[in-house]
């Protein structure tokens, strides 16, 4: 499955204004919330913050995926974020974190799980990919850039 048929174009935060990780998570968790109102927020951002105690979820690059498996919930979701201004997130490299994808999967879940999570981390390896998801002017580009980059099925 693509990151763009899990992605629901309303759950890209094209301007973060989160400045730490804490606030980072509760901004993505809303747009996240946001799309899927059924969604306890508390569960959510819990579920998220117990998975970065774990260790970071900043890969490095300017990348972060922070993510988590949550009971009851039907399928995996995914929010995009973008911070122009980067976030400390604590991250294996030591630098701030741009480019965010928030990934929550549903409690059982392990192989859509573990083969998204490969899939935002090959898109996201590549320095072109970033500098155009940095560069984007709004929601859309943003969007258009991750079904570019993805090609055909």
């Amino acid at each position: 499955m693509k990151i763009s048929e899990l992605l629901d174009p309303r759950a890209i935060v094209a301007d973060l204004q989160a400045k730490d990780k804490a606030k980072a998570l509760v901004e993505l968790a809303d747009a996240l919330i946001f799309c899927e109102p059924s969604l306890n927020r508390a569960d959510v951002i819990a579920v998220l913050e117990e998975r970065e105690r774990l260790g970071s979820t900043g890969i490095g690059y300017g990348v972060a995926i922070p993510h988590g498996k949550l009971a009851g919930i039907p399928e995996l979701k995914l929010v995009f974020g973008r911070s122009r201004s980067g976030v400390d997130f604590d991250s294996m490299d030591g630098q701030p974190a741009y480019l965010f994808f928030l990934l929550i999967a549903p409690e059982e879940s392990v192989g859509v799980h573990l083969k998204t999570l490969a899939r935002i981390s090959k898109l996201l390896k590549d320095a072109s990919v970033r500098k155009k998801l940095m560069d984007a002017p709004d929601q859309k580009a943003i969007y258009q850039i991750i079904l570019d980059e993805e090609g055909p099925a």
